[in-house]
């Protein structure tokens, strides 16, 4: 049987957890409540002053650049003009790879792409004044069907692209691996640099009579 002494001593540490609990259990709210503040004048400053989302998207339209691409029309005998946006670059080089990138990235409104899908830009390199070298993995040589249209499509369509959207380029040069190649696949000499090709862009359609 416990003593009168025995029961004071526990009755003293009774309350001393007692009173741990209550402190610990403040804490536990005084910190809760400071979050549920902090949070909640986040909350209310984003609302009343909104990040101005109106000026990035005007500096992301700003910073988007028109071209346009060549692709085949349906039967692959002529190279058809896509408009297209992509990212605009202060320099040349970086410009004419994006612009590459685009091209191997296909149609958007279901022309036929003239590169493979898995065909890899390595660089652009500008040779003289108007001489653009376009450097391609050899990915592009693996993935390509090869027929003399279709290395043709490729060819041209890039030629045709980059001349066209970089108007101090007249030539474009490709090359394989970083070397110059005889031809993608035995059809089209790749070893002299190309002008634009005129006669393979789709004739324009005849304006409808009212």
């Amino acid at each position: 049987m416990a003593t009168k002494r025995q029961r004071r001593t526990d009755e003293v540490k009774h309350k001393k957890t007692k009173k741990k609990k209550r402190v610990l259990l403040l804490s536990v709210i005084v910190v809760a409540s400071v979050i549920f503040l902090a949070i909640f004048f986040i909350t209310l400053f984003d609302y009343i002053y909104p990040p101005a989302a109106g000026k990035h998207t005007a500096a992301k339209k700003r910073d988007k650049q028109e071209v346009t691409l060549f692709f085949s029309d349906a039967n692959e005998r002529f190279l058809v003009p896509e408009k297209r946006f992509i990212p605009k670059e202060s320099e040349p080089e970086e410009q004419a790879k994006e612009i590459v990138r685009a091209l191997i990235a296909g149609s958007k409104t279901g022309l036929v792409n003239t590169f493979p899908e898995k065909a890899e830009l390595e660089g652009v390199k500008r040779e003289g004044e108007d001489i653009l070298s376009v450097n391609f993995r050899e990915s592009l040589v693996a993935n390509h069907p090869g027929g003399s249209t279709a290395e043709m499509a490729t060819v041209y369509s890039l030629t045709n692209t980059l001349t066209a959207n970089l108007p101090a380029i007249k030539r474009i040069r490709i090359l394989i691996g970083g070397k110059q190649r005889e031809s993608l696949k035995g059809h089209i000499g790749l070893r002299n640099p190309f002008m634009i090709n005129r006669e393979l862009i789709a004739p324009a359609a005849p304006a409808k009579e009212g």
